[in-house]
């Protein structure tokens, strides 16, 4: 039986469904090629996702970009410039023209893309040559196609184009000529392709379990369903629970219900890569409604800066953000900015914003406020950002704080006393979420020893299993204790082991990986040597050495880019995955602790299999790592003490 990956009985579910063209496509390639000839539909390639990827592992690989155009509805040309470079524009009967994306320039880049991932270790450029580049219009006749294609091939690639840049249109789609789409069928028998290789491309190809999970409704249990479905008299929630009780799905679907119904709701977070994340689960708990509110995102200093300057609040504002706003004006090295700023950044953004921020919000007019405002990662606020927030609440609204005080990351949580809560609007106990339903059996048990050894008795909160649990939940957990100079060698090698790991047999791809640090500069080291020859593994990160330049990266920072993932402990509080290489570099403070114990917990349980590794140099977890199921012991200085 052929493999499509997905499977067609959830074509009705993906989150970009396909063209008419596409759907034409599919049809093609599943009706007229040989069975052994695997079909993947958008998959996530190393940054790249082409409409199709085509696999035989005894043959070689198709890459297939479909564009739906009338070439009688626009008039499409080349225009040239001096320095060489062409673009394709496109001229509607009746209006301007404009530039269009170059679907022959994207397929290049797709063929050399999968060259560059699998080919560098065949030593030989006959690799290429087990690669179809292809472009299909459905709607076109592959004449006028080939017109346009001519002028972006290469005077060496024109006579052979039909064997190695292949085009069909409508009337080879309708005569099921696929032996003109894939070349490669003419030439099977040479192998160019090898089963190791086709299993490393596998594991680009096959759909990433996040983007499989997209298309799932979520799952509540009956506590996490009555939280989500429900409202206090007052309006106002508090919710704790360890990591993986399921705290962000009840905001998730809270917020579904009252969009659904209406409302306007504002999600706040500390983390502005939860965003993302958090937005995927509301679109998952969203049922519809004729009426749907509004969603807002955003994070708190954001919400500060955006309240005070739609209610007359410039000014005061600006002049309070002048003393930041002067450093970083002088244009200082990144490393001397964020050292001059570290002194009066807490005094301005915890307490003087903030503080402006509420008398702004009461001046808001009611179009600017909201039906429900909704906080997540509620540890790491203090007492007056919230009530700074309550300034933007309708009459009659409701507030929903969630919060996991065992990852107390910023030290923020001891803020939040029994009087501060009063102050806050809520009365009565904390609504509890006790049960852990991300973490495997395994590593569920060693986070409550990490919790019970290390983070305050005051604020952590265990994770409690699942009663009835069966335990189908393998995982394979590594720890690996090594010197500070030898930890970007072991996390790059830690990355690519768990390259070895993914494929269809367990469901997970490439794009599933993330990889976390306590360290920008040992991030920058670990995604550099990926990007590297021969490896080419290009990932999706938040490390720079500006302020600017993170913030940048980390609001295009989402678990649907076609990438291996690459950030800090921070900025991953709050995600999941199956597939995670974690470094811990520090381990003195308290927060230092609540963000290794954060990072621990994002592995995300599955019966096919969930994977980690620690690359650890903090000399105070090394006793704690022996007690995880592979322990190495890679000290240098261990190593010459004994010789």
């Amino acid at each position: 039986m052929r493999r499509i990956e997905p499977p067609r009985n959830e074509h009705g579910y993906l989150r970009q469904p396909m063209t008419v063209g596409e759907e034409a496509v599919l049809d093609f390639f599943d009706r007229f090629l040989p069975p052994e000839w695997e079909i993947y539909i958008q998959p996530h390639f190393n940054g790249l996702r082409p409409d199709f990827v085509l696999l035989n592992p005894e043959v070689g690989i198709g890459v297939y970009e479909v564009k739906d155009w009338n070439l009688d509805a626009m008039h499409y040309q080349v225009r040239r410039y001096r320095t060489g470079y062409k673009e394709l524009w496109a001229t509607p009967h009746d209006s301007r023209s404009f530039k269009v994306e170059n679907p022959f320039d994207k397929i290049r880049r797709y063929k050399e893309a999968i060259f560059n991932v699998y080919c560098p270790r065949l030593q030989q450029k006959q690799g290429f040559g087990s690669i179809n580049a292809g472009l299909i219009f459905p709607m076109a006749d592959v004449d006028r196609v080939r017109e346009l294609q001519a002028h972006f091939l290469k005077d060496n690639e024109k006579e052979r184009r039909s064997e190695f840049w292949p085009i069909i249109g409508r009337g080879e789609l309708t005569r099921g000529l696929v032996g003109a789409a894939v070349p490669l069928l003419g030439r099977e028998g040479k192998r160019y392709m090898r089963s190791e290789f086709a299993n490393d491309l596998r594991g680009w190809l096959v759909e990433p379990d996040f983007a499989r999970e997209q298309r799932l409704p979520l799952e509540l249990d009956r506590t996490q369903r009555n939280l989500a479905e429900s409202r206090t008299r007052s309006g106002y929630r508090r919710i704790r629970g360890p990591a993986g009780s399921g705290k962000s799905l009840v905001l998730a679907a809270r917020a579904a219900k009252l969009i659904d119904e209406g409302k306007d709701v504002l999600i706040v977070t500390f983390n502005m890569t939860l965003w993302h994340y958090l937005r995927d689960l509301v679109v998952r708990a969203r049922k519809g409604g004729v009426n749907p509110g509004r969603l807002t995102f955003t994070h708190f200093h954001d919400w500060c800066g955006d309240v005070c300057w739609n209610s007359g609040f410039a000014d005061a504002y600006a002049e309070i953000m002048s003393p930041i706003t002067k450093i970083k004006n002088l244009n200082l090295p990144p490393k001397e900015e964020a050292r001059r700023l570290r002194p009066i950044l807490p005094p301005i953004l915890n307490h003087k914003v903030p503080e402006l921020a509420h008398k702004a919000a009461a001046c808001a007019p009611e179009t600017e406020k909201y039906d429900a405002i909704l906080v997540d990662e509620g540890q790491d606020y203090l007492p007056l950002w919230w009530n700074a927030l309550r300034g933007a609440l309708r009459e009659g609204g409701e507030m929903v704080l969630v919060a996991d005080t065992s990852q107390d990351l910023y030290g923020s949580a001891g803020s939040w006393t029994e009087a501060a809560m009063a102050g806050a609007g809520f009365s009565g106990e904390w609504a509890k979420l006790d049960v852990s339903y991300r973490l495997p059996p395994e590593l569920l048990s060693l986070s409550q020893k990490f919790a019970e050894r290390f983070l305050p008795s005051k604020t952590r909160i265990i994770p409690q299993p699942e009663q009835g649990e069966l335990g189908i939940f393998p995982c394979e957990l590594k720890w690996i204790q090594c010197d500070d100079q030898e930890v970007v060698s072991n996390c790059f090698n830690a990355v690519l082991s768990m390259m070895k790991l993914t494929g269809p047999d367990r469901g997970i791809s490439n794009a599933d990986i993330a990889f976390l640090t306590s360290s920008h500069d040992i991030g920058k080291q670990v995604v550099d040597q990926l990007d590297r020859e021969p490896w080419g593994i290009s990932c999706a990160h938040t490390f720079a050495e500006s302020r600017a330049e993170q913030n940048r990266r980390k609001m295009a920072f989402f678990l649907g880019r076609p990438r291996v993932k690459a950030t800090t402990l921070h900025s991953f509080k709050g995600w999941e995955t199956r597939v995670l290489v974690l470094h811990l570099g520090h381990a003195m403070s308290p927060e230092n602790m609540a963000a290794a114990y954060a990072a621990i917990t994002r592995l995300k349980r599955d019966p096919g299999g969930s994977f980690l590794t620690v690359v650890c140099s903090a000399l105070q977890l090394s006793k704690y790592g022996r007690d995880w199921p592979m322990f190495e012991d890679k000290r240098v200085s261990l190593l010459d003490a004994s010789n």
